[in-house]
């Protein structure tokens, strides 16, 4: 409940978000268990401040290219990963939540085979986590909060990556996971064609791209 008025009768258009302010601890658990798991809407929370949002169909389709185009890139290289997508990743200690658009977990990924309930006081955040901020910009204090090493955020049609140094994130120009590789670039210009061509062939294009990377 939030006053009087349960959760579960607000509705947020897509493409919008709602704000909920002085919210203690225990109140945002409650209003984790209100939301449910199974919804659309992607909350992030940090210093008790709440952020409800409901994703566009464009930021669901840059998402899911972005992992996707991840995912080449992992296969060719041989590297193992796990994907635990938008799940709820929180600290109490670090009063922080956070739902990313999709996240991966590949130095750590054997740590989350068969992962079923997460508890980061013993599990690791993730190691890259994946934001298209097209409404609304990324909570970044919670991801910090949390010790995710790695963001790539898509904005305003380029893809932009940080890293986590001294608790804040920088904005670099390489992947720390993929040093010798021109992220960013093949990225983006995959993105920018995306209103173009099919996300499977955005996939095979890119795969080939990275074939010829790795020469």
């Amino acid at each position: 409940m939030v006053g009087s008025i349960s959760l579960n009768r607000i509705e947020i258009p897509a493409g919008q978000r709602i704000y909920l302010h002085d919210i203690d601890w225990q109140e945002f658990e409650q209003i984790l268990i209100e939301l449910g798991e199974k919804r659309a809407t992607r909350i992030a929370y940090f210093d008790r401040e709440l952020e409800i949002r409901m994703p566009l169909p464009e930021h669901e389709r840059a998402k899911v290219l972005i992992g996707d185009l991840l995912k080449v890139l992992l296969e060719e290289l041989d590297l193992s990963w796990e994907s635990l997508g938008s799940s709820t990743f929180k600290k109490e200690s670090m009063k922080a939540g956070i739902e990313p658009d999709d996240c991966f977990y590949i130095k750590n990924c054997r740590a989350m085979i068969g992962k079923k309930r997460l508890d980061l006081t013993i599990d690791p955040p993730p190691d890259l986590a994946i934001e298209v901020d097209l409404t609304s910009p990324t909570q970044i204090s919670a991801y910090e909060a949390l010790g995710v090493s790695e963001i790539w955020r898509y904005k305003n049609g380029k893809l932009a990556i940080f890293i986590l140094a001294d608790g804040q994130y920088i904005e670099s120009a390489i992947s720390p996971t993929f040093p010798t590789l021109p992220i960013i670039e093949g990225i983006s210009r995959l993105l920018e064609r995306s209103s173009e061509i099919l996300m499977s062939e955005a996939r095979k294009e890119f795969r080939k791209e990275v074939k010829q990377w790795l020469k």
